[in-house]
């Protein structure tokens, strides 16, 4: 494949860093400082009107730490940024050989939880940072704002439209993975339903409409194009004639053998038309006729049109699900949480920094249930813990190879579906949710405090 999508394969993506990364690691090379060291991926809070993360991109994480290579393309440039020769000879042969935990793709995750913890020589955790971070912030923030778009939609199917509107190429792709991840039933990217196996939907854009003289005219054409799957849009010029057009031209499906798919609204008091609609509908003999809503819909307009008895069967939401108008970021971080010694053996190390203080140790989360099977509470506790609660990181990579088969997105899907099914819906409403309970096992909380303790007086702080 030509052009920037040939180009974003694993192996072509090894300079997709920050500079400073690779800066760091010839630094580390040239020092000799190779050590084994521990990074953890998290989220450090949780954002404005968000209670909990649906966690999605690890897959294309694993890719990436199997596959990346420094091609001779790369090495030349480098070498124009001022690498010395030593570090590019390093690049050369660089393979990620390091362990590698992680929550499974589709798992209800919330703050400052370990997604993926790394364990590596230092030059190949830190050289692989940028990536992780890019490629978890993008496909956990959709994901979850998709899921929260679906579950306002009770069990109605709501479509990803937002192709156009979302960042690149890459993000286009992403977005429909993730939104079908998160339980939308489809995609009108149709790349992404040749790639990822999504079912693709569309309508007709206003364009068609007035391509033709009279709106039937246009009507009539695609339904003579599509007689067996046919929406029509009908608030090109008026809503209430566009729907006696599609009224007329269902009858004539009918004599045909086929029926109308369903009539599109993209504007307007959404509440009111959809009731005007679904009624002259009925009074045709047209119960089975859909209305499909869209135009700038996202989780709070169709929570408030579904309180309005809105008769709205199917959403495509685009642009706000596509960008995550509301919370178009999330804090995803990657820090250092232990290094190897002189003899061998791992030290814990924390950041102090005032509202960015980090967990030291390798750790673990392990989650509880109640009685009925529903999420109690998390506990983030130390590797070496034995505690009760279901442990969350699975080992996924071993030496820098795979060591579990890489789940189908249908798959994915059914394990994103039962995740969220049992988290209580108190941490499901769409603003001022609580929060949801995280602790520190008593083992850990006691590691940081001393730690934090050791670190002061080792510099001088008052403790």
């Amino acid at each position: 494949m030509s052009g920037f999508l040939g180009f974003c394969n694993e192996k072509n993506m090894s300079l997709l860093t920050d500079f400073y990364e690779l800066a760091m690691c010839a630094s580390y090379f040239d020092n000799k400082k190779l050590e084994l060291a521990t990074f953890d991926l998290f989220i450090r809070n949780m954002p404005k009107n968000r209670s909990y993360f649906m966690f999605a991109g690890l897959e294309q994480v694993l890719l990436f730490l199997k596959n990346v290579r420094f091609t001779n393309e790369h090495l030349v440039y480098l070498k124009k940024q001022g690498f010395h020769s030593d570090f590019l000879d390093y690049l050369e042969n660089f393979r990620f050989s390091g362990d590698v935990w992680a929550l499974p793709e589709g798992s209800i995750a919330f703050q400052n939880e370990p997604l993926i913890r790394i364990t590596a020589p230092i030059i190949e955790a830190q050289i692989i940072e940028t990536f992780l971070l890019n490629t978890i912030n993008l496909q956990t923030m959709i994901t979850t704002k998709a899921s929260r778009i679906v579950k306002v939609a009770k069990g109605k199917p709501v479509i990803e439209f937002g192709l156009r509107r979302e960042h690149g190429i890459d993000a286009g792709m992403k977005v429909a993975r993730c939104s079908f991840i998160a339980g939308c039933e489809g995609t009108s990217n149709v790349l992404a339903g040749k790639k990822y196996g999504i079912p693709v939907f569309g309508t007709m854009a206003h364009s068609f409409i007035m391509s033709y003289k009279q709106e039937i005219d246009a009507f009539r054409a695609f339904t003579r194009t599509f007689p067996e799957r046919t929406t029509l849009l009908i608030d090109t010029y008026d809503e209430i004639t566009g729907l006696a057009n599609a009224i007329l031209v269902a009858k004539e499906l009918e004599k045909s053998g086929y029926k109308l798919g369903g009539v599109r609204l993209d504007s307007g008091d959404l509440v009111k038309t959809s009731k005007k609609v679904r009624e002259k509908l009925d009074n045709n003999d047209l119960n089975y006729v859909n209305i499909f809503a869209s135009g700038d819909l996202d989780e709070f307009r169709i929570a408030d049109l579904l309180e309005n008895s809105a008769r709205i069967d199917c959403f495509g939401v685009g642009t706000k699900l596509g960008t995550s108008a509301d919370r178009p970021y999330i804090n995803v971080v990657y820090k250092l949480c232990e290094i190897m010694d002189e003899k061998g053996n791992f030290s814990p190390i924390m950041k102090l920094s005032e509202g960015k203080s980090t967990l030291p140790g390798r750790k673990q989360v392990h989650r509880f249930k109640d009685n009925r099977g529903y999420f109690d509470y998390d506990i983030i506790g130390l590797q070496e813990e034995n505690l009760p609660g279901d442990p969350l990181l699975e080992k996924v990579m071993e030496k820098g190879e795979l060591t579990y088969d890489l789940p189908s997105l249908t798959v994915i899907r059914k394990y994103a579906k039962e995740a969220f099914q049992k988290l209580p819906n108190k941490y499901k409403i769409l603003k001022n949710a609580p929060e949801y309970p995280v602790r520190l096992s008593q083992t850990l909380e006691n590691l940081t405090r001393n730690l934090t303790v050791n670190l002061r007086n080792k510099i001088n702080l008052p403790n």
